[in-house]
């Protein structure tokens, strides 16, 4: 093993805390030091919304570039922001125990999602989000916006925007707990495949540098939930929500589809024992996302 374990991470200030995290965790477990380093990516030094960009996706490839052409030994990534195919000669080694999955709202004045007033301003990237939006409050101006979290919360504050919704997890790891006005339950809300969870990626054969701080269970439950994902074909910023939980042996699996105009959605929910099923994540996967073609999922994801 190195004698400095280098971790690539995105320079933003949520990913350089979530990797900080990861290296502390690993410095602690096997003693080994650990430098990071940041690396700018597309998605990040881009002002376009994310869609028009290709997806969440644009986050990844420049991680995964400096990992092979040896800048780094292992890249730190929020698994939402990973396209579902595998990657040729890396391998995603280890995924920490996952935390908070939801969404939350930020809104002045202590709003939530159903006092902010009709025609309030609330700002959103995310296309799954405002079809959400569009779905609870048609009345509502969603307005699509990028940035960091800071940035974002900042619009708030000046008055740009009445509310902005944002990824519980993330304000966690950036102690910024205080601006969350309202958290939106997951079965109402289901959130992105894998939202809450890292992703720790490695150059193939490099696996045991991070195995340790694998989490079985949060593993089979966001790789059901991206197994989905997959499955229909949708890219990490199409209008999917997905939740999965494991309870006393049992993986439960619910799926919502959205249009983009959040006025039509469909919904899964499937569960089966663990111990039953040789890859559970894949088989609860495919009878869930079965169930949504058999209801008609690419057409109203608008896929041919």
């Amino acid at each position: 093993m190195a004698a400095v374990l280098r971790i690539g991470t995105r320079g933003s200030a949520l990913a350089l805390a979530q990797t900080t995290s990861v290296a502390t965790t690993l410095t602690t477990k096997s003693g080994i030091e650990c430098e990071i380093v940041p690396i700018s990516t597309e998605g990040d030094r881009s002002t376009e919304s994310l869609a028009s960009l290709g997806g969440t996706g644009v986050f990844a490839s420049a991680l995964r570039e400096a990992l092979r052409d040896g800048r780094c030994d292992l890249v730190v990534h929020s698994l939402k922001d990973l396209p579902t195919a595998p990657e040729p000669g890396l391998s995603i080694a280890a995924i920490p125990k996952r935390v908070d999955a939801r969404d939350a709202l930020c809104a002045r004045d202590g709003l939530t999602l159903d006092t902010l007033p009709q025609g309030a301003r609330v700002g959103t990237g995310s296309p799954r989000r405002l079809a959400q939006l569009r779905a609870r409050r048609p009345d509502l101006d969603v307005v699509d916006i990028r940035g960091n979290v800071d940035t974002r919360l900042r619009k708030v504050v000046d008055g740009e925007l009445d509310a902005v919704v944002l990824a519980a997890a993330g304000l966690t790891r950036l102690g910024r707990l205080d601006a969350i006005t309202e958290y939106l339950g997951l079965d109402g809300w289901p959130t992105a495949p894998g939202q809450g969870a890292l992703a720790l990626e490695v150059r193939a054969g490099d696996e045991k540098l991070v195995t340790g701080l694998d989490h079985a269970t949060s593993r089979i439950i966001v790789e059901a939930e991206r197994a989905v994902l997959a499955i229909l074909e949708a890219g990490c910023s199409a209008p999917v929500g997905a939740h999965g939980v494991v309870d006393d042996g049992m993986l439960f699996l619910s799926a919502r589809v959205y249009s983009a105009d959040g006025a039509q959605r469909l919904t899964s929910s499937h569960a089966l024992y663990v111990s039953d099923t040789r890859d559970p994540a894949a088989d609860i996967a495919a009878r869930v996302g079965q169930e949504l073609f058999d209801l008609g999922a690419a057409a109203l994801m608008g896929v041919s």
